[in-house]
């Protein structure tokens, strides 16, 4: 059996991919970036798909280049860093949003739900400390990931008792669609000491908790949105 990782080489998906074959399961690994993701599924000689979640029916390449092989886990790892004050902001920025966040992530899960349901899989979907937190210029990005939520408890109902359904709401981690943002050490610095654990994050930071739920260690939770965000989400 394998477990789906898409946007598998960001760095919440790429750790996450070696977490699991460390620990002696198997991936397919999906992601745009063909050489990126040829290197890294050499590494971990695991089967990979070339595509971009935004390509209408961009599920059926997954499920043609997986074959017969079953499904026992799926971990939705693509996000956006989608920042505009309200004023400038588009109806198109919000539909991009929320085309790749929530219902690109829609279908692969419909797409994967036989498989799951036969072998009592997980979903892991990703949100942002921004749903929970006011942040200014979020609009675009919050209001997303807030859907995912919803998805998230939705789901998670619908689906018991074969499937469970949980998403982790990380802080700002290092990672190349944050680079924009923490390239500027003065900045980075600045981000991490609004945290209560003085840092910010690293992908592997949500790739151990995303590898947790994706596990039989994690088999009673289901509709749970995790924070792994240094405390920011709670504490002052």
């Amino acid at each position: 059996m394998k477990k789906l990782i898409l946007g598998a080489t960001g760095s919440i998906g790429s750790s996450l991919a070696k977490k699991i074959v460390a620990d002696g399961g198997k991936v397919h690994l999906v992601g745009r970036d063909e050489t990126s993701l040829s290197s890294l599924a050499t590494e971990l000689n695991s089967s990979f798909t070339v595509c971009d979640v935004l390509e209408e029916n961009y599920s059926d390449k997954i499920f043609n280049d997986l074959g017969d092989s079953p499904v026992n886990g799926l971990a939705y790892c693509v996000g956006s860093i989608d920042l505009k004050p309200i004023k400038i902001t588009k109806k198109s920025d919000f539909m991009q949003s929320f085309n790749l966040n929530l219902i690109s992530a829609v279908e692969i899960i419909r797409r994967s739900s036989d498989s799951l349901k036969q072998n009592k899989g997980s979903v892991v979907l990703f949100s942002t400390v921004a749903v929970r937190r006011g942040f200014t210029n979020h609009s675009i990005i919050a209001s997303a990931k807030g859907a995912v939520e919803g998805l998230t408890v939705s789901l998670a109902a619908e689906l018991a008792p074969n499937i469970r359904v949980n998403c982790i709401a990380p802080s700002i981690s290092k990672s190349k669609i944050a680079n924009f943002i923490l390239k500027n050490e003065k900045m980075a610095d600045s981000i991490a000491k609004m945290h209560p654990l003085k840092r910010v994050g690293e992908g592997s930071d949500s790739a151990s908790v995303a590898n947790f739920l994706l596990s039989d260690n994690s088999s009673w939770i289901t509709g749970q949105i995790l924070g792994v965000d240094g405390g920011r989400s709670s504490l002052t």
